[in-house]
């Protein structure tokens, strides 16, 4: 099986399911018995392949590790109860006081928050421009351990030097993790940048219909673990590629315990079995709607790599497969923010996104408010400036929707 899709729709099938189901059935219960004791002990010191609590493992979510880790092409994968839940364990697992973090100053505001609160226990944040390699060297200092930055920065889209930081990562010996959330793995595998862990929320384009949370962690084999200096000696037995996502999984899930259900797994393997076919859709009606609205005369700016004049058109034209499904536009002072808004009538005002339906929210007086109009300012958000996520929806439909609202 070659074909993306292909391996995620039959990737259950691997392993004997049992009755001959298709799907991995969803595995209800936290703990697990054993007929001999010693075999129970076995599985908890690792020596053992096995099931002990339901905090850490779960059938029915290795299933769905497994799939992300065939969608990212990578080792092996953890999953979180949010994309969250995996950026906060993550960090805490493989970090301690003194050290520091170079990322990307365009990230998604809970993730800026958190970073900024690791600051104040004593590991150091440095933000920078991150579609520059150069600006990510510029930061780093001898006590940099890692390096984090998203594909597509929401909401304005700024695209990441990818392959030149993790070359730089790479040489320098630091770990640089990619959230993969905005892209998918559809669309763009880290892996082959360089990156040593990948995040993506499933919540989002995995999960696919708003009605789920999720995270996961993916380790993709590229980094040297056995150089990395804040791996505890209980985890440094067996495969030393899996060293860190090993300590991620033993020590930051069960220590953190912000632990994915099997039900909110058996809704993700579901959504990611059409992943495909739905982020292809939502880039295709993205890239109509932006064509759209940048020859309005009622809208000042758009901001979407698939248009020509993005600043990082080309890297993305290089990288992904197409151009996403997330967007965001500015207003012209003629027009009404609310007002707008308030006329859509298939695009449904909400927050979140990679929902199968076209989703829009006013940035900077929600998901960016807490930042204050300084901060704001500094990222380039725009009191007008709108996010739109697109669904599957005809894109005929979403264009006379923005038409009207426009009008």
């Amino acid at each position: 099986m070659k074909g993306f899709t292909t391996k995620v729709v039959h990737n259950d099938r691997l392993d004997p399911i049992e009755h001959g189901s298709l799907h991995k059935p969803i595995h209800a219960n936290v703990a697990y018995g054993y007929d001999d004791a010693r075999d129970l002990a076995a599985v908890f010191q690792g020596k053992q392949n096995g099931y002990s609590y339901g905090r850490q493992v779960n059938p029915t979510v290795s299933a769905l590790e497994a799939k992300i880790s065939v969608m990212e092409d990578s080792l092996t994968s953890v999953c979180f109860g949010t994309g969250m839940a995996a950026i906060g364990t993550t960090l805490f697992s493989l970090l301690r006081a003194g050290d520091h973090v170079v990322s990307s100053s365009f990230l998604f505001g809970n993730t800026n928050s958190l970073f900024n609160t690791f600051d104040q226990l004593s590991i150091g944040v440095t933000f920078v421009d991150a579609t520059s390699v150069e600006a990510v060297a510029e930061a780093v200092t001898p006590q940099t351990r890692l390096v984090f930055v998203e594909t597509i920065a929401n909401p304005r889209t700024q695209i990441a030097d990818l392959a030149g930081i993790g070359a730089f990562c790479a040489e320098r010996g630091i770990v640089y993790v990619v959230d993969n959330t905005m892209t998918s793995p559809y669309l763009f595998q880290p892996k082959h940048v360089g990156a040593s862990l990948i995040v993506n929320s499933l919540t989002k384009y995995i999960g696919g219909h708003g009605n789920v949370l999720g995270g996961a962690v993916t380790e993709t084999g590229n980094f040297d673990w056995t150089s990395f200096p804040n791996i505890y000696p209980d985890y440094q037995g067996g495969d030393a590629s899996k060293w860190g996502i090993t300590q991620i999984k033993k020590k930051g899930l069960r220590d953190f315990g912000a632990s994915l259900g099997p039900e909110a797994a058996h809704h993700i393997a579901m959504g990611a079995e059409t992943l495909a076919l739905r982020v292809q859709r939502q880039s295709d009606n993205a890239l109509a709607i932006c064509r759209f609205l940048r020859d309005h005369p009622r809208v000042k700016k758009v901001y979407y790599p698939g248009l020509e004049e993005h600043p990082q058109h080309q890297r993305a034209k290089e990288l992904f497969r197409a151009y996403g499904g997330l967007f965001s536009f500015e207003l012209s002072e003629d027009v009404d923010l609310w007002e707008f808004l308030n006329r859509l009538k298939v695009i449904v005002k909400s927050s979140n996104l990679g929902d199968n339906r076209s989703l829009t929210i006013p940035v900077a007086h929600t998901i960016y408010y807490e930042m204050g109009p300084e901060r704001r300012a500094s990222m380039g958000i725009d009191e007008s400036l709108i996010r739109i996520s697109t669904g599957i929806e005809d894109s005929e439909d979403l264009l006379a929707d923005l038409a009207a609202a426009l009008e």
